[in-house]
């Protein structure tokens, strides 16, 4: 595991629930972040550009995201009836280098705490990234869950890049 990468996280992970904890709780009410339209509206004002892909299935919902570094996928799941109550969402893509080996991303996979690569049907490389929802998610959370996606983007960027070098730099 990259351990800096992974310090990092943690820390800021702590930093904001230690500050979360003291500052007073907002006085106006936040959006339930378990429905889609939350997640969409803070990658708005990210200036990202998010949309429901095709009507809702049973129990998921998917979005599809472009932002100016390029567009992933959400994935909405275990949603009511009216795809509004989400318990999970899952952030993914794929990355056109290919190269990257099983044995490879197994590795890559080892040294992340919270991203899961995979190799696709068309040997693409894919990440993803999932977090549960709940109630008690707010604006800020759902921010903090993206920008640990970032944080996994240019980790497996990094990777496709020169899965080699990429390995062996993090056994220093």
């Amino acid at each position: 595991m990259r351990r800096p990468a992974l310090i990092l996280v943690l820390a800021a992970l702590m930093t904001s629930q230690a500050l979360a904890a003291s500052k007073p709780a907002p006085t106006t009410t936040v959006a339930d972040a378990r429905d889609p339209a939350t997640l969409i509206a803070v990658l708005a004002g990210l200036g990202a550009k998010a949309e429901i892909a095709k009507p809702p299935t049973p129990g998921k919902v998917q979005v599809d995201v472009q932002t100016p570094g390029g567009g992933f996928g959400l994935q909405f799941v275990e949603c009511d009836a009216t795809g509004k109550v989400c318990r999970g969402v899952v952030f993914s893509t794929a990355f056109d280098r290919k190269g990257a080996t099983l044995t490879q991303v197994n590795a890559f996979n080892r040294r992340s705490a919270v991203c899961r690569g995979y190799l696709g049907d068309d040997f693409r490389p894919s990440l993803v990234y999932s977090a549960l929802l709940s109630p008690r998610l707010n604006a800020e959370d759902l921010k903090q869950h993206i920008g640990v996606w970032q944080g996994c983007l240019g980790d497996f960027s990094a990777f496709t890049t020169d899965p080699t070098a990429y390995l062996l730099a993090g056994e220093r």
